[in-house]
């Protein structure tokens, strides 16, 4: 498949679409997303057309499944570039396998990685991108909603460590002016509680449970879950990949890639190539990020109580 482009002028204000595959099915379905999203295919092309990604484009489509490692080293990196230079949107197909090798050069920002889609998937993405890209008023969805969500509550997360990593442990009696809570306080054991990583897997091996008694959803927090794993795998010297991560996500993987994205925008993450394998990079926690969980960790042990 050659690079192929459409020349007629944009009808309004709808989105352009690059889409690049090897698949003819994997570009046909993509283009019937498109269609159906309210966008417009601008073109199509070969992966190893060079020349494709000099076009003026408002998304670029990747179709990822059918391709090989050495296919994608050698285009992922490119597409990164262009797509900042062009300022244009980037969703990426990709099969499971595929994680980490795709998410080394492609994660967060105006990049969004969907783990072996279907056509609603894809459409959905792609109507948020082009509500993104060109403002358009009134269009919304479900999953629209919900990102919202994820990127409030990645910010609260983000704002509440911040201000623990700074403070540090509250000490006895302070607090912020509020309505007083009812509750219970543990009282105070001596101080030089150590935090070790059994506490953390304890406590993942407790939530897990939990959903096998309640299912549905009902508790899932990827934020949560994916902490607790890094700074678990942090106090036992290990590294963990993004593909590692997103199944200690307990969610979709397209759901987790999502989240580690905007984690890592807030600054609550940062990524390190794996110097022994260039197809993969580690996640792991920033400084102030750990600094505010070992803090918590910390003070929950003194007060004999469970990391929840």
């Amino acid at each position: 498949m050659t690079a192929t482009f459409a020349h007629e002028p944009p009808v309004g204000r709808v989105l352009r679409a690059l889409v690049i595959g090897s698949d003819a099915a994997a570009v046909r379905l993509a283009g019937e997303a498109i269609d159906a999203a309210g966008a417009r295919v601008a073109g199509t092309a070969d992966p190893g057309d060079a020349a494709a990604l000099d076009g003026a484009v408002d998304l670029v489509m990747l179709e990822a499944e059918a391709l090989d490692d050495a296919t994608l080293d050698e285009l992922l990196p490119r597409l990164a570039q262009r797509s900042r230079a062009m300022r244009a949107r980037v969703i990426v197909a990709l099969g499971q396998a595929q994680i980490d090798p795709v998410s080394r050069h492609l994660l967060g920002g105006e990049v969004d990685l969907l783990c072996a889609p279907d056509v609603a998937q894809r459409m959905l993405a792609i109507m948020l991108a082009r509500s993104s890209r060109l403002a358009v008023v009134g269009e919304s969805s479900r999953e629209a909603d919900r990102l919202r969500r994820m990127n409030e509550e990645v910010a609260r997360i983000a704002e509440a460590l911040a201000r623990l990593a700074e403070r540090g442990p509250a000490a006895p009696g302070e607090n912020v002016v509020s309505d007083r809570r009812p509750g219970y306080r543990a009282a105070e054991v001596a101080p030089g509680a150590i935090v070790e990583a059994r506490d953390l897997r304890d406590a993942i091996r407790s939530r897990r449970l939990r959903d096998q008694y309640i299912p549905g959803g009902l508790f899932e927090d990827p934020a949560w879950d994916m902490l607790l794993d890094l700074f678990a795998a942090d106090l036992e010297g290990g590294r963990v990949s993004v593909s590692s991560l997103c199944i200690a996500a307990a969610v979709a993987p397209t759901t987790a890639l999502r989240w580690i994205g905007r984690m890592t925008e807030a600054g609550l993450l940062g990524r390190a190539p794996d110097p022994d394998d260039r197809r993969r990079a580690f996640v792991m926690l920033t400084p102030p990020t750990r600094q505010a969980l070992l803090d918590y960790c910390t003070a929950a042990k003194r007060q004999g109580l469970p990391i929840a």
